[in-house]
């Protein structure tokens, strides 16, 4: 399992939850060329341990474990992915 960054970080992009990431899957980070256009963060499945940290850091409330993520938001799974395969 992973975690999934879901719509409320759309615009806001806070990187509090890059700050404790332990592994650094939480992209783009503020000084990557890529943070400005953006639309969100994205969690790197591939690299997430799944650890949780970024989960209270995250002040939109916009980050989930897999298993928890509203299913409203469940194309945000995708969307993660999707970043990563670019």
């Amino acid at each position: 399992m992973t975690h999934i960054i879901a719509e409320p970080c759309i615009g806001t992009k806070d990187t509090a939850c890059v700050d404790v990431c332990p592994v650094d899957c939480i992209h783009p980070m503020s000084d990557d060329d890529k943070h400005a256009d953006a639309e969100m963060l994205y969690i790197d499945p591939d690299t997430c341990i799944d650890c949780g940290l970024c989960v209270d850091e995250c002040p939109v409330q916009a980050i989930f474990p897999e298993e928890d993520l509203p299913e409203e938001w469940h194309k945000y799974i995708q969307i993660n992915e999707q970043y990563f395969d670019e």
